[in-house]
């Protein structure tokens, strides 16, 4: 008996990832990000505003680690220099490297991080174009903060307007500062080390990796304390959604498979009714069955031995 499939209950067909086919979807979300970040500047005075007003509920609840951090990374080269070359470099270095790694050799884990991760740094995008805020480095002097990256820019490649090279600053969004990606890039990068690493030493990078790149954020005065919690809270809410995305995704699939399937072929198909088959020469379903049957006996007529049988002699 034919069975039949509840609609919106089909097994979406498992199919293998190819890296010719996640690298530009890679490149794709990084370009999002990259012209996202670009393209919501927003207007300098509101995006002060925003920055001086997260500022004041940080000393309401006695939050602002800023300033303290700030400070320890200006007077002390030995620690600000690493932490602008942390800044300046592996938020760009050790997120793909992990998708590489995971692509590798985690396969069957990869295509939910890589969607965890993408659903995030796209809200985090709608961020920076909702609430865009001023760094601590790029308010006035008199709020207290060093920018750390203009006093050290002598030591790496970075200038003093933003971490891009030495004359690409106008190329990025300096208020693109809430939420911050760095530690929301970083708390993804330490729980793909704790799940999957395997080694106390794996464990270990993936607690330290994020804590540090918190550190380093506020110490080099790129972000707010709360930049940090809202990176943390923009990958929470990615988590929660990226299993919906990865359903939507995979209907979307089915879909576009079955609109590109070709039609099946029912000319010159022996199926007449279900259960019953006709072949060459034959004109009723089962007249083969009924030649084949042996006669009842002999006084057997010929319409139980079926049309054409011989008739019997006389």
């Amino acid at each position: 008996m034919p069975q039949t499939v509840t609609p919106g209950t089909e097994v979406v067909p498992r199919t293998r990832l190819r890296w010719w086919t996640e690298l530009p979807l890679i490149l794709l979300v990084y370009g999002c990000y990259s012209a996202g970040r670009l393209l919501a500047r927003g207007d300098v005075d509101s995006a002060v505003g925003h920055g001086l007003a997260i500022l004041r509920v940080e000393k309401a609840l006695h939050l602002d680690a800023e300033h303290p951090l700030n400070r320890l990374f200006t007077r002390e080269a030995w620690l600000g220099v690493p932490a602008d070359f942390w800044y300046a470099s592996l938020h760009y270095l050790v997120t793909p490297l992990l998708l590489v790694w995971l692509f590798k050799t985690r396969a069957e884990h990869y295509r939910a991080a890589r969607t965890w991760l993408m659903t995030s740094t796209f809200l985090g995008l709608i961020g920076f174009t909702l609430l865009p805020t001023c760094p601590p480095r790029l308010l006035s002097a008199g709020h207290g903060f060093v920018d750390t990256m203009a006093q050290y820019s002598s030591y790496g490649w970075w200038g003093g307007a933003a971490s891009a090279p030495r004359g690409m600053g106008g190329m990025t969004n300096q208020y693109a500062a809430m939420p911050s990606l760095h530690v929301g890039w970083a708390l993804w990068c330490g729980v793909m080390l704790w799940r999957y690493g395997g080694t106390r030493l794996a464990k270990a990078c993936g607690v330290l990796y994020p804590l540090l790149t918190a550190i380093v954020v506020m110490g080099t005065a790129n972000h707010y304390f709360l930049d940090a919690a809202a990176g943390v809270a923009v990958m929470g809410v990615g988590l929660l959604l990226a299993p919906r995305v990865l359903r939507a995704a995979d209907l979307l699939r089915v879909r576009l498979s079955r609109g590109a399937a070709p039609a099946p072929d029912v000319t010159g198909s022996p199926i007449v009714s279900a259960g019953c088959q006709t072949s060459a020469g034959e004109r009723i379903p089962r007249q083969r069955e009924s030649r084949l049957e042996p006669a009842a006996g002999p006084d057997a007529s010929p319409s139980d031995a079926g049309e054409g049988a011989p008739a019997p002699a006389r």
